[in-house]
């Protein structure tokens, strides 16, 4: 059935938005010019209807992009998300980059992004449904992820230049005991630290005590200039444990002795700031391999007729990949072959790594031969010359006619 185009109500002109080929297409009507059909005016609808979705869809997912702000894959697993925030948070830092007016809101995402995608139970209903779930069901904390890498102040040593420099509570050193898996691949270590934090108390408390020069007028024309003991009056304070978790990044290639300092994380001053903590990265001792700067040493143990006739041996590596060792020549005892790029990620350039050594020891049997055996290994073996030992009575004949000729040549 056709109807008159002036007995139909006058539909609103749609303006296309930027979108794909096939949804434009199906907005060109196609009747004639005049007419307008009740299919026409379904498809219109329905049209509508996909837009409004498509619409409705874009403000489910409305919000930030944590994947490109922290710059990993959806399948990145923690230690990546970890990682990424790590070299992000240093290069974002604010007081990094105190010339970029938009550098307090890039950070903000960051931590943002970083607070999602490290906690699974958030993780996943970000995947579902956006940011905009996130903020309903009140999961963002908008807390501070930087403090648990790096410690609470100045981790880049901002601030402006003191006239007096502000006293500093300890610092205090922990070894951490790493394996050399750990440092051929990169970890993330937890540790829980009680720290003493000031807490306000009742009262007041004198602080900031310094020695002053006073002047004293003791009579006309006489004065005297002594040292006097100068305090504030400050709030009075009380020191409480608190638990931190605090998170350290094992990087790949760090060395034994290698320092990982949080900022503020040592202990308190009444009257300052807190010292440092400091972990010194101590590796535990190996069963297969010893490590020594950006190269591995190991040994293997080869059968006697292993070394005389060659062999194929795997070695499982510290990533879990297979070093295969093929070896068709003799391999005496003590040979030491090398596999280049096969040692320690190099810390500066984890591109870069050192090369494995590896050392043959060979084990000869422990029974005895049978006569025919040893007869079938003399047919073998072809004889090799000896060298003699020298005697005691050449030794010094030698002597005496060396310092002979030197005489005559004087």
């Amino acid at each position: 059935m056709k109807l008159p185009p002036e007995s139909l109500p006058k539909l609103p002109e749609l303006e296309l938005l930027e979108m794909d080929e096939p949804l434009a297409h199906h907005i060109e009507l196609s009747a004639s010019p005049g007419v307008i059909t009740m299919a026409n005016i379904s498809m219109w609808c329905w049209t509508v209807v996909n837009v409004f979705c498509i619409f409705c869809l874009f403000g489910v997912f409305a919000g930030r992009d944590f994947y490109s702000i922290l710059g990993v894959s959806k399948s990145a697993n923690t230690n990546q998300i970890k990682k990424a925030y790590r070299a992000l948070a240093k290069e974002l830092h604010p007081d990094k980059n105190k010339d970029d007016p938009n550098a307090s809101q890039k950070f903000q995402d960051l931590s943002a992004a970083y607070e999602v995608l490290s906690d699974p139970d958030k993780r996943r209903t970000y995947d579902q449904c956006g940011e905009e779930c996130l903020k309903k069901d009140g999961m963002m904390d908008s807390g501070n992820p930087f403090a648990s890498f790096f410690g609470d102040f100045g981790f880049f040593g901002g601030g402006g230049s003191n006239q007096h420099e502000t006293p500093k509570g300890a610092t205090v050193t922990m070894d951490l005991f790493v394996t050399l898996e750990e440092l051929y691949n990169g970890n993330f270590v937890e540790v829980t630290r009680n720290k003493p934090v000031m807490k306000p108390a009742q009262g007041m408390r004198k602080c900031n005590c310094r020695q002053e020069m006073v002047t004293r007028q003791l009579g006309p024309g006489r004065l005297q200039m002594m040292q006097q003991t100068v305090c504030d009056e400050c709030p009075n304070v009380k020191l409480v444990n608190e638990e931190r978790l605090l998170e350290i990044e094992i990087e790949q290639g760090m060395t034994d002795g290698q320092e990982i300092k949080f900022v503020a994380e040592g202990e308190p001053h009444l009257d300052g700031e807190p010292g440092d903590l400091i972990f010194k990265v101590k590796a535990d001792p190996h069963p297969i391999f010893e490590r020594h700067e950006d190269d591995l040493y190991t040994n293997i143990t080869i059968s006697l007729q292993d070394a005389l006739v060659g062999f194929t041996v795997d070695i499982g590596h510290l990533d879990g990949h297979i070093v295969q060792v093929v070896r068709d020549k003799i391999t005496w005892p003590g040979a030491r072959i090398r596999k280049k790029g096969e040692g320690m990620p190099n810390y500066e350039n984890n591109n870069l790594h050192g090369n494995l050594y590896i050392t043959f020891d060979v084990e000869f049997p422990k029974s005895e031969f049978s006569e025919e055996e040893k007869e079938d290994f003399r047919a073998i073996c072809t004889d090799t010359p000896r060298k003699e030992a020298p005697s005691g009575i050449n030794i010094i004949m030698r002597f005496f006619k060396g310092n002979l000729k030197k005489l005559g040549n004087n």
